[in-house]
């Protein structure tokens, strides 16, 4: 498996590639991955002239530890297909398909995604996908998705204002809105083995309502959050960092295991409470998101 593919995800910076005052800076924010947007936040009769920007940008810019993702046009306009070539040739790390309903979507973008690095010499499935939900069609349909490419496929993430359009609702500061498309969403991603990402919270002035959310999001079982703005990065790394006293459990758990396992022992205790090997994976999981957030500072 390709390593990249599991790589750590907490913020996925939304950036216009239509302004280069915001691309070129934009490594400075430390966000975990940078999504460069060709789609909505770009003017139709402006599509060129960023494509222009991001390859320029891409080819010149070192963006650090920053993930560069593109998200590109929707399957059903007439710019999806350059945009790949671009993405490719200026040697982005992924791409993002928008409006993705179905299976056939991945693999139509990973066979032209394949055709470009081809033609522009990279190492064939050195670029990654992800697939952006946005439709109940798409949610329901999110398993074959997640599934579509597994050499390739990064995970899938929620766009609540589509998803909410679709739904004939709004938004709820408690999240019931989304709580059956973010269910079926983390469902689907674990059982495919990928990542999944929530939506973007669009109120900048509501700093308490953005960590609120974000905390429900790390409660669920999300890898990480879309977001709008570098204000935002700190309490999303801060929410999705385990804290001390999740590291020392989780700690504790894996090496009561190992040491429990080499002598046939399947369920033990921990601090008093009856632990089996259900507890593991979580516990090991904690230690691998702090050792990749930089926080870790055991021998595990």
């Amino acid at each position: 498996m390709n390593p990249k593919l599991k790589r750590l995800r907490r913020t996925m910076m939304f950036l216009s590639a239509q302004k280069p005052g915001l691309i070129k800076d934009a490594y400075i924010y430390k966000a975990d991955s940078l999504m460069f947007d060709l789609e909505d936040a770009v003017a139709e009769n402006q599509k060129d002239a960023a494509r222009f920007s991001l390859f320029h940008a891409l080819r010149t810019i070192d963006y650090g530890t920053s993930e560069k993702i593109v998200r590109i046009n929707g399957l059903d306009t007439p710019h999806w297909q350059e945009d790949i070539r671009v993405c490719v040739a200026a040697r982005c790390d992924g791409i993002r398909i928008a409006k993705c309903e179905r299976a056939q979507d991945v693999e139509i973008v990973v066979e032209h995604i394949a055709l470009a690095e081809k033609e522009f010499g990279r190492t064939p499935g050195e670029t990654l996908v992800m697939a952006a939900l946005e439709s109940p069609l798409g949610v329901l349909n999110a398993y074959e998705i997640c599934k579509a490419c597994p050499e390739r496929m990064i995970g899938v993430a929620i766009s609540g204002g589509d998803f909410r359009k679709c739904m004939q609702t709004q938004y709820n500061p408690g999240g019931i809105e989304m709580l059956a498309g973010r269910g079926q969403m983390l469902l689907a991603a674990r059982a495919a083995g990928v990542q999944c990402f929530d939506t973007v919270f669009t109120n900048l002035n509501d700093m308490d309502g953005f960590r609120a959310e974000v905390e429900q999001n790390k409660q669920m079982g999300f890898d990480g959050k879309s977001i709008i703005s570098p204000k935002q990065i700190a309490i999303v790394h801060e929410v999705f960092t385990p804290t001390q006293k999740e590291i020392t459990a989780a700690e504790k758990i894996v090496r009561a295991y190992r040491e429990m396992s080499q002598g046939g022992v399947g369920v033990f205790t921990v601090d008093g409470k009856m632990i089996d090997i259900a507890f593991v994976p979580g516990a090991e999981r904690t230690i691998a998101l702090a050792k990749a957030s930089g926080v870790y500072e055991g021998d595990l």
